[in-house]
């Protein structure tokens, strides 16, 4: 009996043996090796550059600048391990001790409210693992950590960590870090900057100084106080790193915003090269990109959409918290503390109201917004557009009350309070695109208003309807076919039946008839009888034949609404079309990359512009002259503004959906 006793526990050990040791090895399946870790390499990503050959972006999927831990101060080596795992020097990758004590906590509170990793085991995570929050996962970064301890020094450890780890607004590692919150490299950043930086590991977007000032403060009195703590430092250094100003770098803003210029690249080059080359093949990319005319696009863009939506009304305060409007009258940060860059739209609480003025507190700093700047909030409106009431005259006294969250911008920067201006996000969005006739060089791509927020390119991928943008390619598949803009076709009432679409009847804009009327002056005044009459007497097969020469693709709807634009579109594609008037009736080939140029140094894609004629240049002429009379006389006069010779055409669409301009100079 007891030898069977003894045979079934033995057996029991064994099976529970062979258990574990079969689990072990399929936990550890998928861990990277000890040699990857050792000698662990950034992989060479793709380098983009503009057309003056200046660097504009990386693809890679290391995204951070390295750094040596010799370069990095003593005062960022002792803040981030004080207040990520003060323990560090001590543990073997796991820290027990912190486990059992994160784990009475979270007990006691009865919800997550203190974590247990390690920098070892956040490294792990990572570099090295995927960020899934499960079991299996967590057991890997165990095993990994315990791995890295064994095969790394302490210094190669941190090294690694303060290289890779997210700070928040595009910065990885710590070099990136410093340059986008303080303009200088890491190596020069002082003890109340360390701390800073260092707070933001645990939430870069939270505690971030751009978004939110007092809590990034307030984050960095927490690590100056765990180092003190620690006994990394005195109360009298943490009293002075608290209280010095941070002076906060612009360098952030990006100054011609290329980032949808840059998806726009990644995607061609994913498509054609794949995931592999881009991420990992060291290309160097040299693209058609000017950085003055994407500046340009992008403001001209926000500022067109800032416009029209103050337009359709104020729809009121973003939010509302409960202030005490005494103690934020009292507790605002010193004006040097922070960067206020004119243009930058802030959330701001407002503080005071009256009826010419309000007293408000944006990123720690307490300015005015006046009612003569914000005109426009006469007209009040819901989140549908509608409007919900009018005044006679602006008053904030109407709209906004003590403790109120709305958008300012910054208008005025001077020696006392900062001027904001009464702002709101547009919902309204749009698209830029700025092509070389000659060339066909893609100069500048603007998808939205804002990249961070939507990353759908709508200057290349969004196909709208034309509207009377289309105009132009039916006026100039009639000078092809003979006519002049000279020739004349009777604006009148028009009705067409139809037994499968039923009874159309074309209005002018003005809902007005004009008699006989040159088609010169049709495209000026954009009249929709003269040119649904043009098309019917020039033919639906010839203007679409026409429309595909010029390189329009289509599809094409196949009925008389083609003079109006009902076809879909990009701006992408009707500007390349354009583009054949503007240079004589040669049609250029889009092109966004010049050369590409692998780690060998060896050109595998070479891009030279191409010229092919596809119209008379006796049409493009006609039709530059009639689009350059559009502005001078017609709807496109607002590109008078240029004060040089313009061609060009507005466009909108029915219920005014999208409205267009494409023009040349």
């Amino acid at each position: 009996m007891k030898k069977y006793v003894i045979r079934s526990s033995l057996f029991i050990i064994v099976v529970l043996a062979g258990i574990f040791t079969g689990g072990y090895v399929a936990l550890v399946q998928g861990v990277p090796r000890l040699e990857e870790i050792k000698g662990y390499v950034p992989a060479s990503g793709t380098q983009v550059y503009a057309d003056d050959n200046s660097l504009i972006g990386e693809f890679k999927i290391e995204k951070s600048v390295h750094v040596s831990i010799s370069d990095i101060p003593e005062s960022v080596i002792r803040a981030i391990i004080a207040v990520e795992d003060s323990r560090f020097w001590l543990h073997k990758g796991i820290d027990y001790f912190a486990i059992v004590r994160a784990l009475s906590k979270d007990i006691m509170a009865g919800r997550i409210k203190e974590g247990a990793s390690t920098i070892t085991q956040q490294l792990a995570k990572v570099v090295f693992l995927s960020p899934d929050r499960t079991v299996v996962r967590k057991l890997k970064e165990a095993t990994l950590a315990y791995r890295i301890e064994n095969n790394l020094t302490k210094e190669e450890i941190l090294e690694l960590y303060l290289n890779k780890i997210y700070f928040g607004h595009g910065a990885y590692g710590i070099e990136m870090a410093a340059r986008s919150y303080f303009g200088k490299s890491v190596s020069e950043v002082s003890l109340a900057e360390a701390a800073l930086l260092c707070g933001l590991v645990k939430a870069p977007s939270k505690y971030s100084p751009y978004s939110n000032l007092d809590k990034a403060k307030e984050r960095q009195r927490i690590v100056l106080s765990r180092m003190q703590y620690e006994g990394y430092i005195t109360e009298a250094q943490a009293t002075q790193a608290q209280e010095q100003p941070l002076y906060l770098s612009s360098v952030r803003y990006s100054e011609y915003s290329p980032s949808y210029f840059l998806e726009y690249i990644r995607k061609y080059l994913e498509d054609e090269y794949g995931f592999e080359m881009i991420y990992k093949g060291g290309l160097e990319v040299h693209t058609t990109f000017n950085k003055k005319i994407q500046l340009a696009a992008v403001d001209s863009l926000k500022q067109g959409l800032r416009n029209l939506d103050k337009r359709q009304g104020f729809r009121g305060p973003v939010g509302h918290k409960d202030i005490d409007v005494n103690k934020e009258l009292n507790s605002e940060e010193t004006y040097e503390q922070t960067v206020l860059k004119p243009g930058e739209l802030l959330t701001a609480t407002v503080l005071q109201v009256n009826e010419s003025n309000a007293t408000v507190k944006a990123r720690g700093l307490i300015g005015k917004i006046h009612v003569k700047d914000s005109m426009w909030i006469r007209k009040v409106i819901d989140a549908q557009g509608n409007v919900i009431k009018s005044y006679t005259s602006a008053s904030f006294k109407n709209l906004l009350k003590p403790g109120d969250l709305i958008n300012v911008r910054v208008i005025k920067i001077g020696k006392d309070k900062p001027v904001f201006i009464l702002d709101q996000e547009p919902l309204v969005q749009g698209a830029v695109v700025a092509m070389e006739p000659s060339t066909g060089y893609i100069r500048a791509i603007v998808g939205g208003y804002d990249f961070s927020k939507s990353e759908f390119n709508r200057a290349v991928f969004a196909k709208r309807q034309a509207g009377s943008a289309f105009k132009p390619v039916i006026f100039a598949t009639a000078m092809d076919h003979d006519l002049t803009p000279a020739s004349l076709i009777l604006d009148a009432p028009l009705i067409y039946e139809s037994e499968e679409f039923g009874d159309w009847e074309p209005e002018n804009y003005d809902e007005k008839y004009h008699g006989a009327t040159r088609l010169r002056e049709a495209l000026i005044h954009s009249r929709n009888i003269v040119t649904v009459k043009l098309l019917e007497e020039i033919g639906i097969d010839n203007a679409i034949r026409f429309s595909r020469k010029i390189g329009i693709k289509g599809p094409f709807p196949l009925n008389l609404t083609l003079a109006l634009g009902s076809l879909s579109i990009s701006p992408l594609e009707i500007t390349s079309a354009f583009c054949v008037f503007a240079n004589g009736g040669r049609k250029p080939n889009p092109i966004s990359i010049k050369y590409i140029v692998d780690s060998d140094d060896n050109i595998i894609e070479n891009n030279q512009p191409t010229n092919e004629r596809v119209i008379d240049p006796r049409t493009a002429y006609l039709t530059s002259s009639m689009l350059e009379d559009v502005v001078k006389k017609g709807t496109g006069w607002r590109a008078r503004a240029l004060k040089r010779s313009v061609a060009g055409k507005t466009g909108t669409t029915n219920e005014y959906r999208d409205a267009w301009f494409i023009g040349y100079t």
